[in-house]
């Protein structure tokens, strides 16, 4: 391995791009931080000491520039149509360049047969960067993430109902700070983890129930958990930017969650083993949350805000499934769900997945 190798990490203003980025310059690695545009998240990972690009992943020529002189790289894939076909060209171009090593982002739920076109598109770019022939491979395969319980927190800070439309699901959803943390100390240390797939997790199972009473003591008076419809939730999120395949796979994605797919074999000790610290719990996300969150503080301006945005929500129309299933999957849904494949159940069995060896073979070759 290089000394002092220049990492590459694409999507790096994004949800664990930056927070990898920021990790690795902590250590004062070289890191070339690839970004959709110049925007003050860029600017901040610039004067951290980041060498920013603006490219596409999705772009040869962007690829190959910024892979050029680069030893490491993170992948982050984008909720897109073409993240398969990004993927591909990613792991091409890795082996033009003769990295050592690429982390990819992947998915728990990751399965070939799934009713969610990224799922699958995820399964099938973990096979491509497996089979990259002179490349380190190492996965992380998180979860649901802690995020996805944030969105309605300035409504709930307002109205003092967490409206979401997650049943009694059970889930240990883990912060992007520490799948990020994960995903920075594989790429600083590869060697022995190459071929490998890590999860990693929060530390607890946790019910929508269990996160409205975290809640109630982060705000400092009773929370009460609402369920509501997705539809209901989709047009929400829709209003303030959200596009219409991700809340589609996003569906997916909440079904799953509602049948305790996220909860099998949950929690783990993925961060604590390869960080060397343990998880942040969901008291800590959402405190961190609120300090930045617009529309948090209680009062006048709060609820003008919050009503305006409820306002604007129920005009919004929710996104059109049938013309989506019409576009990507020839008019009617592919496949299962992950907690109905007997495959993925197989294939996600405790013993399997503590330190899944992707391809022995390629990784004892490498």
């Amino acid at each position: 391995m290089s000394a002092q190798p220049i990492t590459l990490v694409t999507a790096a203003a994004g949800k664990t791009g930056r927070h990898t980025a920021l990790a690795l310059l902590s250590r004062g690695l070289p890191v070339r931080a690839m970004v959709h545009r110049e925007d003050t998240r860029s600017a901040a990972l610039r004067r951290r000491g980041a060498e920013v690009l603006v490219g596409n992943v999705s772009d040869v020529r962007d690829v190959r520039n910024a892979l050029d002189g680069v030893q490491r790289a993170y992948w982050a894939a984008p909720v897109a149509p073409n993240a398969l076909e990004a993927a591909t060209l990613f792991a091409a171009i890795a082996e033009e360049k003769r990295l050592e090593v690429v982390v990819s982002m992947s998915q728990w739920l990751a399965e070939p047969g799934h009713l969610s076109a990224q799922t699958r598109a995820a399964w099938l770019a973990d096979r491509v960067f497996d089979w990259m022939p002179t490349v380190g491979s190492i996965t992380v395969n998180p979860g649901f993430f802690a995020e996805s319980y944030t969105y309605t927190l300035d409504a709930v800070a307002q109205f003092g109902v967490l409206t979401l439309p997650f049943g009694d699901g059970l889930n240990a959803p883990p912060s992007n700070q520490d799948i990020a943390a994960v995903a920075a100390a594989l790429l600083v240390d590869p060697g022995p983890h190459l071929g490998c797939s890590y999860r990693p997790t929060g530390p607890e199972l946790l019910s929508p129930s269990g996160y409205a009473e975290v809640l109630s003591r982060v705000f400092g008076r009773t929370i009460r958990y609402l369920d509501i419809p997705f539809a209901v939730f989709a047009k929400s999120a829709r209003s303030i930017g959200f596009d219409e395949y991700t809340l589609i796979q996003l569906k997916w994605y909440v079904d799953e969650l509602k049948r305790g797919t996220f909860a099998i074999d949950a929690p783990t000790d993925v961060v604590e083993r390869i960080t060397g610290r343990p998880p942040e719990d969901m008291e800590t996300i959402a405190r961190r949350y609120l300090a930045t969150m617009a529309g948090t503080k209680r009062g006048p301006a709060g609820m003008a805000r919050a009503m305006s945005l409820l306002t604007r929500s129920v005009v919004t129309p929710a996104p059109n499934r049938t013309r989506y299933l019409r576009t990507f999957q020839d008019g009617a849904p592919i496949g299962a769900l992950s907690i109905d494949s007997d495959l993925w159940q197989t294939t996600h069995a405790r013993d399997r997945m503590r330190d899944v060896q992707i391809s022995a073979t390629s990784a004892g070759a490498r």
